[in-house]
C-alpha cells in the first residue's frame, strides 16, 4: 500500500549545498575531491560552495576563560578572535584593517553584551590593551614571548649574554615564576654593566647604547614579567598559557583561503566566518 508520498533519498538542492560546503570548509576536502565524489565538474563544486551559508553554532553563556588574539590575510585585512579554549568555540569575530586597543575593547564589551562573563583571558601582549582587562587576571601568551625575543637574539645569539639570555627564556613553559625570576635577575645583575656599554659616533659625536636588542629583550621580560605566570596562580580557572588554542586554526583558515583558489573575496569571506563559526 502507498501513502501517495514520494521519498527521496537524495539531499535537497540547498542541503546538498550545505554537505558540499562543510566537506570544503571542515573535513578538508579539495576542489578536486569533490568533483570526484560527485562526478561533476569543478566549477559545479564552486557554484555549490558559493551558494551554502556560512552557519554559526550558538554557545550559551556563562563563565568561562578566554583567549584573544588577531590574524591578517592581508597587511589591512584581519580577524580578531575571542574564544572559549574549553569549549572550541569562537564566541566573538570580526573583520579589522589593524590590531587596535579599541578593536579589543569593542570585543570585550560585545562579549559580555551577549552575556558571557570573563574570568580571565591570555593575550599577546600588545601594548595597552591589557590595561582592558585590569579587572581580571591576564596571562601573556608564551609563544609569543618567545617569539619576541627571538626577534631581539636571533635563534642563534653570538654574545654570551644573548645566549645566557635566550637559555632562561627556553625554559619558560617549564618552569615557575619564582625560578624564572631568580635566574632572570641574577642574568641582569651580572650583565649590567655590559648591558650600559655605549658606542659614538665618529662623525656626528653622538652615542648609543652597543647592545640595543638585548636591551630590548630585556625590557620585553621585565614589562611581561608580571603576567607570564598568571596562569599557574589561578590553576582553578584552567588559565591557558599560550594563544595556541587559536593559532592552529589561523595557519587552517590561510590555507582555505589561500588567494590563488580563484574565489571571489565575498565567499573568502563566508568561507572564514563558516570555519571562526563552528
Amino acid at each position: 500500500m502507498s501513502c501517495g508520498k514520494r521519498f527521496q533519498s537524495k539531499p535537497r538542492p540547498e542541503k546538498l549545498e550545505q554537505v558540499i560546503f562543510e566537506k570544503y570548509v571542515n573535513k578538508r576536502q579539495t576542489l578536486n575531491d569533490l568533483a570526484t565524489e560527485y562526478g561533476r565538474s569543478i566549477s559545479w563544486v564552486r557554484s555549490k560552495i558559493d551558494a551554502a551559508k556560512a552557519l554559526k553554532k550558538e554557545v550559551d553563556p556563562a563563565g568561562y576563560t578566554f583567549v584573544a588574539d588577531a590574524t591578517f590575510f592581508e597587511r589591512t585585512y584581519g580577524f580578531l578572535i575571542y574564544r572559549i579554549p574549553a569549549l572550541k568555540k569562537n564566541v566573538y569575530f570580526v573583520s579589522i584593517m589593524y590590531e587596535s586597543i579599541s578593536e579589543y575593547q569593542r570585543g570585550r564589551k560585545h562579549v559580555e553584551k551577549l552575556g558571557f562573563k570573563i574570568r580571565a583571558i591570555t593575550l599577546d601582549g600588545r601594548p595597552g590593551v591589557r590595561n582592558i582587562f585590569n579587572d581580571i587576571p591576564v596571562q601573556m601568551c608564551h609563544f609569543h614571548q618567545k617569539e619576541i625575543i627571538r626577534r631581539y637574539l636571533t635563534n642563534n645569539p653570538k654574545l654570551s649574554a644573548g645566549i645566557e639570555l635566550k637559555a632562561i627564556v627556553d625554559t619558560l613553559t617549564t618552569t615557575d615564576e619564582k625560578t624564572f625570576t631568580t635566574q632572570f635577575e641574577a642574568w641582569c645583575d651580572k650583565w649590567d654593566l655590559f648591558l650600559k656599554e655605549r658606542t659614538t659616533d665618529p662623525v656626528t659625536g653622538r652615542w648609543s647604547y652597543t647592545h640595543r636588542r638585548i636591551r630590548s629583550a630585556r625590557r620585553s621580560i621585565k614589562t611581561n614579567l608580571p603576567y607570564l605566570f598568571t596562569y599557574l596562580k589561578y590553576p582553578e580557572l584552567n588559565i591557558q598559557n599560550t594563544t595556541n588554542s587559536l593559532d592552529g586554526s589561523f595557519s587552517f583558515l590561510k590555507e582555505k583561503t589561500n588567494i590563488h583558489r580563484g574565489f571571489s573575496k565575498k565567499l573568502r569571506d563566508k568561507i572564514i566566518e563558516h570555519i571562526l563559526g563552528n
